[in-house]
């Protein structure tokens, strides 16, 4: 049995887990968040990736559990509607597609359900040194375990990718925005209706969830790449960059404002020349993050998840990473394409359609 340590909790980690366990091997997931994390966007499950839901046993529960949006409308910075459909989403396509949009936290929750796994959360990687049989590993919390193999699972600013292969600006692109995501109560009253609004270098999404009880808020804006800040220093930053905007923003600023559960970041990519360095390996955004811009961050990780777990399970690390490598590149090369594309807006239905299911999974 080989003993295998994933660092993040999220999408790639939760799938590969499960892929692993049922494989017979021994998995341990740590991440830094003391319990799992809530919140976050309705995520998109699209082309071959339904094919990995399925595998993964969840297909019927995660179904079951899709938004149900009857349309979407666009307005400008006054409120004046500028578009209206019911037979398109700007995040899922056409409404009655086989692909889906299910909430980030609801994937996560059915993930972790995982028998034969061993989660830690609230603590992190510190150090990682490669020894003759293995990779000796140092926490946060003190202590250190080996393992025979390490995954970075650990999205955008990966502390494996960092330890095993350098400084983050060596491998990322920034892609000119920002982007804000949290929760509140439905206080707009909207049913099953998606809300765009555009006003100059600012725009955002609001949309129902929970059975219209609770509305799920991404803010954006247009920025070159800002340093760290602490969470109220991006609250404020928000505030002014869409200070003056109308509709109903000022409300969502308060409830920003006042928000428990809040996620910020820069719209970025993740490129390396390889996702392996002797017996660790990254998956998901760690690797390859295309950004949320593109649509296909969730169905990356679900993909990669299955082929790096399929390759495990046929050959011993290195050749195992060689075929994860070979077999995922031209999948995760069309799919972040799908983000630069066109900046001003989504991709076209050709580009998405190619690159959703440019990949085999036998």
């Amino acid at each position: 049995m080989r003993n295998v340590l994933i660092s993040g909790a999220g999408v790639a980690g939760g799938a590969l887990a499960r892929f692993l366990a049922r494989q017979g091997f021994a998995v341990t997931v740590v991440d830094r968040a003391p319990a799992p994390r809530t919140g976050g966007q309705a995520i998109d499950v699209r082309g071959v990736a339904l094919d990995v839901v399925d595998e993964l046993g969840l297909g019927e529960p995660m179904r079951a559990l899709r938004t149900r949006m009857r349309g979407m409308s666009v307005v400008d910075g006054t409120g004046h509607e500028l578009f209206r459909s019911e037979d398109f989403t700007y995040s899922s396509g056409r409404l009655d597609s086989a692909d889906f949009e299910v909430l980030r936290d609801d994937v996560v929750a059915l993930l972790q359900d995982a028998p034969g796994v061993e989660y830690v959360f609230g603590d992190s990687i510190t150090a990682l040194t490669e020894e003759a049989h293995g990779v000796r590993v140092e926490f946060e919390r003190g202590g250190f375990r080996t393992f025979d193999l390490v995954v970075g699972a650990d999205g955008l600013h990966s502390v494996v990718r960092r330890l095993a292969f350098g400084p983050e600006e060596e491998f990322t692109r920034h892609l000119g925005q920002y982007l804000a995501i949290f929760p509140t109560a439905n206080f707009l009253g909207l049913e099953d209706w998606q809300t765009w609004f555009r006003h100059e270098h600012t725009g955002g999404v609001v949309y129902p969830v929970r059975d219209n009880t609770e509305l799920r808020v991404t803010l954006g804006f247009g920025s070159d790449p800002l340093p760290r800040l602490t969470v109220p220093e991006q609250k404020a930053l928000i505030i002014e960059r869409l200070s003056g905007v109308g509709w109903e923003v000022p409300k969502l600023l308060e409830a920003m404002a006042a928000a428990d559960v809040f996620y910020f970041d820069a719209m970025a990519q993740i490129h390396l020349d390889r996702w392996s360095a002797g017996r660790v390996v990254l998956v998901g955004d760690a690797g390859y993050c295309a950004s949320a811009l593109s649509g296909q961050g969730t169905s990356l990780a679900l993909v990669g998840a299955y082929v790096l777990a399929q390759e495990l399970g046929r050959a011993g690390h290195e050749d195992a990473f060689a075929a994860y490598e070979t077999r995922m590149r031209p999948f995760v090369a069309l799919n972040q394409a799908l983000a630069t594309e066109n900046p001003e807006g989504p991709a076209s239905e050709e580009s998405v359609e190619r690159a959703k299911n440019a990949i085999s999974l036998a």
